[in-house]
């Protein structure tokens, strides 16, 4: 009996120091929330069997699946206590294939999770409002700025005004330097301003680019893919990164389509020492859930997008179709849309500080 107190004061004592802790056996995806059900859960509405019952008013989509197909989706809370989403959208009679024309539309919603009304193009003087890979950020003098990238060169607007009007300030440079200049495509970009000042690109391709002057650049490549020989994370199809920072660290959640499967890194730089923390997310779980137990398990999930509150991931964002992308012909009863799944990033911060602290002592 003595010894199993003191092994249970030990274990206590261990936890307290942050030495262990049983959060390191979670992964990012055991932190998503059910979903409050905003409008009613429905079957008369579009979309295949296996997102059926949904809530049409969770997110960004055309109900009626009559004009578009949304795609992207970044939320910026707004000083009007709104929630300002960008996105891309493209007609939807030309099926998946049409996401080459996207166009960059803003969207505004009174609730966090939706429903979001689209407001029409951002820049419809500029390209016809052409955009694609669409996300948004806060810059340090408090304009807005909206980048662009796969269909446009990385392409960045900016407005005092998250309601507009968008002035393009111009397209982001790169510095390979001495690394692969291929690598610095603009393809999949996820931008963010670092709590030092300076700005962070992670595109498709896996590099990390950092700039000193200014969100234009020159973004100066660090080094080759962090995803290069990561253990446990794929070697090829990785995809639409986002990149963060909260609880003391660096995050990206970075989608492989081919497996549908997203994964979880770290870094406390946010340039080197990257750590493969395990799964993300996956649709084919449960883990996109509304509050009374409905379950929707959407074909793809990808370009996922985070909601900072108060320095903690509110919610992502995710891009999700509900049948293959081959299979959304256009004019049919299937389309893509802008869901919205609420996360419980207090706690996930917590614990990443936890496994964090302990992993640090242990490096001793």
């Amino acid at each position: 009996m003595n010894s199993t107190k003191t092994l249970i004061k030990v274990f206590a004592m261990m936890s307290a120091l942050g030495v262990w802790a049983p959060a390191a056996d979670k992964a990012l995806i055991d932190y998503f929330l059910p979903m409050p059900i905003r409008g009613g859960l429905t079957k008369d509405v579009w979309g295949a069997d296996n997102v059926l019952p949904r809530d049409p008013r969770n997110g960004l989509e055309d109900t009626t699946i009559k004009q578009w197909c949304y795609w992207d989706g970044q939320i910026i809370v707004g000083p009007d206590g709104k929630y300002h989403m960008f996105a891309s959208r493209w007609d939807q009679s030309r099926g998946h294939s049409g996401w080459g024309g996207s166009l960059a539309v803003h969207a505004v919603s009174d609730n966090i999770i939706g429903p979001y009304i689209d407001k029409g193009l951002a820049w419809p003087d500029n390209q016809g409002g052409k955009g694609h890979n669409v996300t948004a950020l806060v810059l340090p003098d408090k304009r807005y700025a909206v980048v662009v990238s796969e269909t446009r060169p990385g392409d960045v607007f900016v407005s005092k005004s998250l309601d507009g009007p968008w002035e393009q300030l111009g397209s982001i440079k790169v510095d390979a330097n001495g690394f692969n200049a291929r690598d610095g495509r603009m393809s999949n970009v996820s931008v963010m301003l670092r709590p030092d000042g300076k700005f962070e690109i992670v595109p498709r391709s896996g590099v990390i680019m950092i700039s000193d002057q200014g969100i234009l650049g020159p973004y100066q490549l660090q080094g080759g893919s962090i995803y290069a020989g990561l253990p446990g994370l794929p070697t090829r199809n990785l995809e639409d990164p986002v990149i963060w920072y909260s609880g003391g660290l660096y995050h990206i959640v970075v989608n492989c389509w081919s497996e549908r499967k997203a994964f979880h890194l770290t870094s406390p730089d946010g340039i080197g020492n990257w750590k493969n923390r395990g799964l993300a997310y996956d649709p084919t779980t449960n883990f996109v859930r509304y509050k009374d137990g409905t379950i929707n398990h959407w074909e793809k999930m990808e370009r996922p997008g985070v909601v900072l509150v108060k320095g903690h991931v509110a919610a992502f964002t995710f891009a999700v179709i509900d049948v293959p992308k081959d299979k959304e012909l256009g004019n049919d009863n299937h389309g893509s849309k802008v869901i919205v799944v609420p996360f419980d990033g207090v706690a996930f911060d917590r614990d990443m500080r936890k496994i964090a602290k302990a992993e640090k002592q242990k490096a001793k």
